[in-house]
């Protein structure tokens, strides 16, 4: 893409590049506006906080212990299929193989089931503690008149003009 002195693509790209230089010494004459906090700091602490994990091992044990005993049987019945399945007789041991596939596809979809329904409890908890920092930054903001707040993992450099509001959105949210 050349430039076409006369034409109108010469025009925008003046444009574009005096639009970026404004945005840029705009930014920067307003760095005091801007904040930083640290999301993944904050989000682990917070639910840390909050007892999800617990909560949520909790809601699931009866479901992950079911699925052990089950596991626990099926393992059980393998080891006898392998172990004596070739002294069995042709009747049992088609007992036993049928036996086998009937435990394995029900462990399958129940164990499919329970890490939906826990993924899905697991993002809905998420949500939730995503939402109450969310809140709790905008708040910050608002009090301290911050324009502008930034995830830390995301920013390479910041002057000392840049507040971290981290510790102040962490006391919000508790």
């Amino acid at each position: 893409m050349g430039y076409i002195w006369d034409g109108k693509e010469f025009i925008v790209k003046k444009w574009l590049i005096a639009a970026g230089l404004s945005l840029a010494s705009a930014t920067a004459a307003n760095a005091a506006d801007i904040g930083v906090v640290n999301m993944g700091n904050l989000f682990q602490q917070v639910a840390q906080s909050t007892g999800v994990s617990q909560r949520l091992e909790s809601e699931f044990k009866g479901r992950a212990g079911e699925l052990q005993k089950m596991e626990s049987s099926l393992q059980s019945k393998m080891q006898r299929l392998q172990r004596d399945g070739a002294t069995m007789k042709s009747s049992d041991r088609s007992s036993l193989e049928k036996s086998v596939m009937a435990d394995r596809q029900a462990f399958s979809t129940k164990a499919q089931a329970f890490e939906q329904d826990r993924a899905r409890r697991s993002n809905e908890e998420r949500g939730k503690l995503v939402t109450r920092i969310q809140s709790a930054v905008k708040k910050v903001a608002d009090d301290k008149g911050l324009e502008v707040v930034l995830d830390s993992g995301t920013v390479v450099y910041s002057s000392s003009d840049v507040k971290d509001i981290t510790a102040d959105v962490l006391k919000q949210v508790k």
